[in-house]
């Protein structure tokens, strides 16, 4: 079954993982690319609706984040916030100036009937800003549709197109009608229909898993955390016993966690789970070792050790599944890459490829609660 798809182009906003959220809370299927995506990668997502992100640049520098400008031209439902209305101003003939008045913070803006508004309009509201530069003309086919109390463009639209702007965020709760204003963008602009649920995901996953691992054997490791435990249920409520599960000990458990996570599985999800004894191997290359992250990277290589010579009793299997998140998916490609060095990754890095098997990452698009 298709979903409606909305496809999201960060230009590097701190807020663009909450768009993609505020999109799935409608029941709306997203995700989220790079700016520099190609316009081949934008059609191939098939997008029926796409939203460019805000981003702190302006669009005069020499390294402003760039999209496609072809992408204007694919005739999508578009909404531009912040830097990405900016940057369609720009690209379609209106001009960008820098601001002697820059709007940072609460703001109120008085809206004017437009599609993008309706429920609300007309009004004045309270917004959240968040830039220095400012639209002051308009493409041909544009009007403006909301202005700031300081008399600056803050929403343009072009119905026939339904390309909208906005130079707010509506995606943040200090934006008082930002969910309605999304909303509308989704179901009264863009036409699009709220049917995508967990339930669904659920569905239509466990028909993928199959398809794809069809007679194979799947091994996973499970360390009775959310998100390897889910894949595992999931997976097994796919293709049953040839799914090959192990829990690692590595000596540094919660209490009764060896004993209770197998139990758990095999009470509830007729599931069994084979617990390898590596207390002894982990807890000697620890010793003496207090620096947390070098404590991460010395599990990680042990687990991998480990989890391999387990592997190698179960010479049949051809897949190996993991618990990737889409935002450890969203780190590796975002427009700026990681602004930080966050804490090292579990999963198992290179293990695939040593061992020649072939990854199955059932939750690469879906967020932790999600």
């Amino acid at each position: 079954m298709s979903h409606s798809k909305v496809l999201i182009l960060d230009f590097g906003s701190q807020y663009t993982q909450l768009i993609a959220r505020r999109i799935r809370e409608r029941q709306v299927y997203c995700e989220i690319l790079p700016c520099t995506a190609s316009l081949k990668e934008v059609k191939g997502f098939n997008p029926d609706a796409i939203v460019f992100s805000g981003g702190p640049a302006s669009v005069y520098d020499s390294e402003a984040p760039q999209a496609d400008s072809s992408i204007l031209k694919l005739g999508k439902p578009t909404l531009g916030i912040c830097y990405g209305m900016q940057w369609m101003m720009h690209h379609l003939g209106g001009t960008v100036e820098a601001g002697t008045t820059r709007e940072y913070g609460p703001a109120v803006i008085d809206i004017e009937s437009a599609e993008i508004f309706k429920g609300i309009a007309p009004a004045s509201t309270n917004v959240w800003m968040s830039h220095g530069d400012h639209v002051t003309k308009l493409p041909v086919g544009f009007h403006v549709v909301a202005k700031s109390q300081n008399g600056l463009i803050a929403a343009i639209a072009n119905d026939e197109k339904k390309i909208y702007g906005l130079q707010f965020h509506p995606e943040v709760t200090h934006t008082d009608q930002g969910d309605k204003i999304l909303h509308n963008f989704l179901f009264e602009v863009a036409g699009l229909v709220g049917d995508w649920s967990m339930a669904s995901f659920v569905d239509e996953k466990v028909e993928e898993i199959r398809q794809q691992v069809g007679s194979e054997r799947v091994l996973c490791a499970v360390s009775g955390g959310v998100d390897s435990s889910v894949m595992a249920a999931l997976i097994h409520q796919a293709i049953g016993d040839q799914l090959v599960a192990f829990f690692v000990d590595n000596g540094v458990l919660r209490k009764n966690e060896r004993e209770r996570v197998p139990q758990l599985f095999k009470d509830h999800l007729n599931m069994e789970i084979e617990v390898i004894d590596a207390a002894d191997r982990f807890l000697k290359k620890l010793a003496g070792v207090t620096d947390p992250e070098q404590k991460r990277k010395i599990i990680g290589r042990e687990f991998i050790a480990a989890f391999e010579e387990e592997a190698k009793q179960h010479s049949d299997v051809t897949f190996l599944a993991q618990g990737t998140l889409y935002p450890d998916v969203i780190e590796s490609i975002s427009f700026k890459g990681p602004s930080a060095t966050i804490k090292s990754h579990h999963n198992v890095g290179g293990l695939p490829e040593k061992m020649h098997l072939k990854l199955i990452e059932p939750f690469r698009e879906l967020f932790k609660d999600e």
